[in-house]
């Protein structure tokens, strides 16, 4: 992971790398919400680091355990947009799955479901397979539509799901 502002030049009406692509280098709190330039916020991950399989799922796991959902959102989005086109709806589905936390995390009960269980829908898009890259995805999927269900009923964060066994 980077410090924030690590990412190119800004530009006076929005951050853009060297290639002219939007970035935002604004430091940015626990859950990726903006923060004011200046004020000091977690660690970002690399957008621009694309990590093996196995390596993403150990750092988001990481990332999940710890609290930051957002972050480990942007390391599944790599895999997800670097991968083989079949793997990119399993990567898509955890991408999502962690968007959803990051919902739950704000406080967004509408949103956090919805992206609950797309994802779950994404990572088990392929039944024939049951796993990949040691995801158990029925497993995975069960747990984001049952945590779905609980942020709709209004009930407590049951913690960071487990990507691998």
């Amino acid at each position: 992971m980077t410090a924030p502002g690590a990412h190119g030049q800004a530009s006076a009406d929005r951050d853009r790398d060297p290639t002219g692509r939007a970035r935002n280098a604004r430091p940015r709190d626990a859950s990726g919400r903006p923060l004011p330039p200046g004020e000091a916020g977690v660690e970002r991950v690399d957008e621009d680091v694309v990590l093996a399989p196995q390596d993403a799922l150990t750092e988001a796991q990481r990332l999940l355990d710890g609290g930051y959902p957002f972050h480990a959102h942007e390391v599944l989005e790599g895999a997800w947009k670097s991968g083989p086109d079949d793997e990119r709806a399993f990567w898509q589905g955890l991408a999502q799955l962690a968007v959803g936390l990051t919902h739950e995390q704000r406080g967004n009960r509408r949103g956090a479901p919805s992206l609950l269980r797309r994802g779950a829908d994404n990572i088990t898009e392929d039944p024939a397979t049951g796993t990949r890259h040691g995801v158990d995805t029925a497993r995975l999927a069960g747990w984001a539509r049952s945590r779905a269900d609980a942020v709709e009923a209004g009930e407590e964060s049951g913690g960071a799901p487990r990507l691998q066994d």
